[in-house]
């Protein structure tokens, strides 16, 4: 089993990228293969609604030049995903938030009940609403979010300070542990499978 990480920090290796690293010590533990995605300072694109990735039915987005298929493509091959980023005036990384809008609606068929994990990292407040703002999208997906002993969050600003936050990095390695238990029973062989969706109905009151 393998669960995705998507490092939303721009910095290379800072506290987002050390609350990953704890979630991927506790996972490897627990026999959970990881693999991580960094969104680094290239950009993103924002989604433009073009409505290519469905006419197509490719599962990809229509602009290549960014990591979102590539991101697309690494969630297909994973059982799970975890998704953190530092907060910016209460808020997930933008760069991120588009990065998880494109990246679901091009290709959603690839999360449908996958677990998914939310992280949040601050200096000091505002963690709360942007776990909030990051998880509310894979909700429309099907997908179980994996919760911790504590909301998803850690604290520190510049380099390294989360690790001084004991609380914080036993926090993510919960998550992990929870995530583990999580998918070693989703995949178990006597497993229930995942329910049967209805088709969905979509209700529009704008006349």
């Amino acid at each position: 089993m393998k669960v995705l990480l998507i490092n939303g920090s721009p910095r290379k290796e800072g506290n987002t990228y050390l609350a990953l690293q704890e979630v991927a010590s506790q996972l490897n533990k627990n026999g959970i293969e990881t693999e991580m995605l960094s969104i680094g300072v290239k950009p993103v694109r924002g989604c433009i609604a073009c409505g290519h990735c469905h006419e197509t039915n490719t599962g990809h987005c229509a602009f290549d030049d960014d990591l979102c298929n590539r991101a697309i493509d690494a969630l297909e091959q994973a059982d799970g995903l975890i998704i953190a980023s530092p907060v910016y005036y209460g808020q997930p990384n933008g760069t991120l938030v588009s990065l998880i809008q494109r990246m679901l609606y091009a290709g959603g068929a690839q999360a449908q009940n996958k677990p998914v994990a939310v992280i949040a990292v601050c200096r000091r407040g505002g963690a709360t609403a942007a776990v909030q703002t990051m998880a509310m999208p894979f909700q429309l997906l099907n997908m179980p979010i994996v919760t911790s002993q504590y909301w998803n969050i850690a604290y520190g600003r510049d380099k390294g300070e989360i690790e001084q936050d004991a609380e914080g990095l036993q926090t993510m390695r919960t998550l992990a542990d929870n995530m583990s238990w999580l998918l070693k029973n989703i995949n178990a062989e006597n497993a229930v499978p995942a329910p049967q969706r209805e088709a969905r109905q979509a209700t529009n009151f704008v006349r």
